[in-house]
């Protein structure tokens, strides 16, 4: 299962520690990145886990972030991956 919260840049601490520091989350991929070019003022947090990680993760976010779902949540994951492919084009100069 994978889901994408949107916390403001003022939260994020707090949001980072509950995630990171739950036993159950913590086991999850949690990847933070921050939101723009898509949306200003903040980051979003990609959690790939189990229905159970991603539950308890939304639990923890509460009030403190947003779950981001539909057609944004698919321009973010594209953004991601796309951001990824990049990342890894470049790590490829290194091992020829």
């Amino acid at each position: 299962m994978e889901m994408i919260l949107f916390v403001e840049k003022s939260r994020y601490k707090e949001l980072e520690e509950r995630l990171l520091k739950d036993d159950v989350v913590s086991r999850s991929n949690i990847i933070f990145r921050v939101s723009e070019p898509l949306r200003e003022g903040g980051f979003y947090a990609r959690i790939i886990g189990s229905e159970e990680q991603c539950d308890r993760a939304r639990k923890l976010a509460g009030e403190i972030a947003q779950e981001i779902l539909g057609e944004e949540k698919e321009k973010v994951l594209k953004a991601i991956k796309e951001e990824d492919e990049k990342m890894l084009s470049g790590f490829s100069g290194i091992f020829k």
